[in-house]
């Protein structure tokens, strides 16, 4: 193509003919918003949006740049690295960022974990968990154990064995039936994080790991809050129950800890919050502050030895650009930052004024419930969502949501300030008024 200067709308002539955006028609219907650079809390479109020349990132980009962006400790982190390697191959290689990165993994997540497998994405870590499982099983002869079970509502990413344990009905793969692979599902959680577990709900999940744990894997939950799959919070004592039933069955357990990691719900894992450790656990998403794509499973020296223990030894997985010292050096320095604050008091501000700030919604017509957990707040409608009018009211106010069926939500990155707060939240109840 022609070396000249592109005009916005000639980028955006560009982007419909040739870019496929996620979850979107091809080419697009809704013209997504053109961002020529981001700082802190801001976003500067390529051209004013509602008279705005930046609007506040209400969503941290899909959850992941918890520091905000061009952070100087990110920046220079990467720049650093990228004067030494920007990437190696990760077989038969090693080096000091990834090593850190492990090792710093294993400090901060609960016991017993203890072995890091890095990937490039959420969703692959999810797939290189359940291949874990799978074959942790297979090593001790036991391959009948090849389903797995989860509970409705949940979400875990977009390839084709975390389709399968995503919810079957309401979720996003549900042209894929027949295809996947069948897995034991339970009802969805009951909502409340601060309700006791419904005694009724435990016997469901006792009956089904019982009658279906010579054919079980492992257990796959998202633990206190089920994200994609509908930003649902569900009480922790739920995932010590699961906890003793894998155990008395003989089932792996498996926590996504991709978009609940690292402090968003005001503990540094969800598992946190119930005092219980899984076999297996993904990380994502934050991990790297959002500046590289990077996840991680990671899982006990019984998993690990297990596998070890089979005729096929290793874990048949390596990408391409596993360890990737980019991503880890900058991992490495997002987790300086994070884990050199106050993390938690700043989580509980934010907190405080989502609620604060989203009181305002729950008089709206159409507002079904106003929920908050440490940094996400959550408005759900009794109807779905009106995307072009609820994403243009909050531009209004000079604030970037992405709304999706029936909730406005967001997830914002840790160093919003109170006025920031403000006006995240007035701008989601105002497209919850226009929805």
């Amino acid at each position: 193509m022609p070396d000249r200067a592109l005009r916005p709308c000639d980028l955006l002539d560009l982007d419909r003919a040739h870019v496929w955006h996620p979850y979107a028609a091809m080419p697009g219907g809704q013209p997504p918003l053109l961002i020529e650079s981001a700082r802190g809390t801001r976003l500067r479109p390529a051209e004013p949006v509602e008279g705005h020349t930046e609007l506040v990132d209400a969503m941290s980009s899909w959850w992941s740049a918890i520091h905000g962006y061009r952070h100087p400790v990110l920046d220079d982190a990467l720049r650093d690295q990228a004067g030494r390697m920007s990437h190696v191959m990760f077989g038969g290689l090693t080096h000091e960022p990834a090593v850190r990165l492990a090792a710093r993994l294993v400090e901060i997540t609960p016991e017993p974990l203890r072995h890091v497998f890095l990937t490039d994405s959420g969703s692959v870590s999810v797939e290189v968990a359940i291949k874990m499982c799978l074959q942790y099983w297979r090593s001790l002869g036991r391959p009948g154990k090849h389903r797995l079970l989860t509970w409705r509502g949940g979400y875990h990413g977009d390839t084709f064995h975390p389709m399968s344990v995503c919810d079957p009905d309401g979720g996003m793969h549900t042209m894929w039936d027949g295809v996947l692979p069948r897995q034991v599902f339970a009802d969805a959680p009951p909502s409340g994080y601060e309700v006791e577990p419904d005694p009724g709900y435990v016997a469901h999940l006792a009956d089904l790991i019982g009658r279906h744990a010579h054919e079980l894997a492992a257990v796959i939950v998202e633990p206190v809050v089920q994200n994609a799959g509908g930003m649902r919070f569900h009480s922790p004592g739920y995932l010590r129950e699961l906890r003793a039933l894998c155990d008395e069955h003989q089932v792996l357990l498996v926590f996504d800890e991709i978009a609940t990691g690292f402090g968003r719900t005001g503990e540094l894992f969800a598992a946190g919050h119930a005092g219980v450790a899984p076999d297996v656990m993904c990380v994502g998403k934050a991990l790297t502050g959002g500046y590289l794509t990077m996840a991680a499973a990671l899982c006990t020296t019984e998993v690990a030895e297990g596998i070890g223990r089979g005729d096929f030894p290793v874990l048949a997985h390596g990408p391409t650009f596993m360890g990737n010292p980019l991503s880890a050096a900058v991992a490495n320095a997002s987790l300086d930052v994070l884990l050199g604050q106050d993390w938690r008091t700043g989580i509980e501000a934010i907190a405080k004024g989502l609620r604060e700030g989203l009181d305002q919604a729950r008089g709206v017509a159409g507002v079904l419930d106003v929920r908050v957990l440490g940094a996400i707040g959550v408005i759900q409608l009794d109807h779905e969502v009106d995307l072009p009018a609820a994403t243009r009211a909050a531009a209004r106010h000079g604030v970037w949501i992405r709304p999706f069926r029936d909730l406005i939500y967001t997830m914002p990155p840790y160093v919003v300030d109170d006025d920031d707060l403000r006006r995240i939240t007035t701008a989601m109840t105002a497209a919850a008024a226009v929805s």
